[in-house]
């Protein structure tokens, strides 16, 4: 049995999909919380050069429409839709896949580290089945995707 906010995070994410395919966008987060009087929904969503500010509200626009022509929600909503923003964290394969080229920190878990280092700095080179591949300033490594505790883009000012 689903709660509501259940019932209409799976209908969103539906929703969300679809425009996401429509807009060729990407749904990195789907989210629903509070209920009864007032729902709070987070959509966000990303694509390759990121989302501009039109394309957010545009995407907001045909979610709205479609979440009132399926009369999925009773009460009142705001829906907030954004992009992950610059220093979004990094966890899975495709996020690592979106970041090829670019600037990363990144964290280990493992107690021995790399040459004894626990804290990375360096542009990812590549995704190689569940290992990432980051070139360093002298040496290029690769870390188990499930050895990293904490991995962030860095903002690269030219």
């Amino acid at each position: 049995m689903h709660t509501e906010a259940e019932y209409i995070e799976e209908k969103l994410l539906k929703f969300a999909e679809a425009v996401s395919e429509e807009q060729r966008t990407e749904v990195f987060e789907v989210k629903v919380s509070g209920g009864k009087n007032r729902f709070r929904l987070k959509i966000v969503i990303d694509k390759k050069d990121g989302v501009t500010l039109d394309e957010c509200a545009e995407f907001s626009r045909k979610v709205a429409l479609l979440i009132e022509e399926n009369n999925i929600i009773q009460s009142s909503y705001n829906i907030e839709v954004s992009s992950p923003g610059l220093d979004r964290p990094l966890v899975t394969a495709r996020d690592f896949e979106r970041v090829i080229g670019k600037l990363v920190r990144m964290n280990i878990k493992d107690k021995e580290g790399i040459d004894n280092q626990k804290s990375f700095l360096g542009k990812i080179v590549g995704i190689e089945a569940d290992y990432v591949v980051m070139a360093l300033e002298n040496k290029t490594i690769t870390i188990p995707l499930n050895n990293i505790s904490k991995a962030r883009l860095e903002i690269e000012i030219k």
